[in-house]
């Protein structure tokens, strides 16, 4: 903003924004809030593998799957899971993912077995691969200022 006069007179790049709806910083915070649960859940799961190990009785090689089972889903996916928000709706996509990551998550807190364990690992990742790129597409497209669309990224 510059000053003229006792006045504020908006600059191009706020004039341009003006139109731009305020609720972005509040979705902002929750795309952050699903990415900061994503990976945190990885730190987690792997200071808690002695404890998982014990728990369900795993192998060193099945313990393994606890770990490569997400990754191989999320990064398996996550390409696809990029084409498939620009094809049916980035938000209806992240919504979708998160709903899965959450799901998996409970099921994997929960797990009474091996099986139960591995399979609700590979459906975190699998939530992984649709919210994470739908969130990032979600970021670039509702922060259209370079200034803000770097800060909005940078979060």
């Amino acid at each position: 903003m510059a000053v003229v006069e006792g006045e504020l007179e908006p600059t191009p790049e706020v004039e341009a924004d003006s139109g731009a709806d305020p609720r972005r910083w509040k979705a902002l915070f929750v795309l952050a809030l699903v990415q900061f649960m994503i990976i945190i859940d990885i730190t987690v799961v792997n200071v808690a593998l002695p404890s998982i190990q014990r728990a369900l009785g795993f192998s060193g090689g099945g313990l393994a799957w606890v770990v490569d089972g997400y990754a191989l889903m999320a990064g398996g996916l996550l390409l696809l899971g990029g084409r498939v928000g620009d094809l049916f709706g980035r938000r209806r996509l992240f919504l979708i993912g998160a709903a899965l990551f959450a799901v998996a998550s409970f099921t994997s807190g929960a797990a009474q077995n091996q099986t139960m364990l591995i399979m609700s690992r590979f459906a975190q990742g699998a939530g992984e691969a649709l919210a994470s790129p739908a969130a990032l597409a979600l970021v670039v497209l509702m922060f259209t200022d370079s200034k803000e669309r770097t800060r909005a990224l940078g979060i």
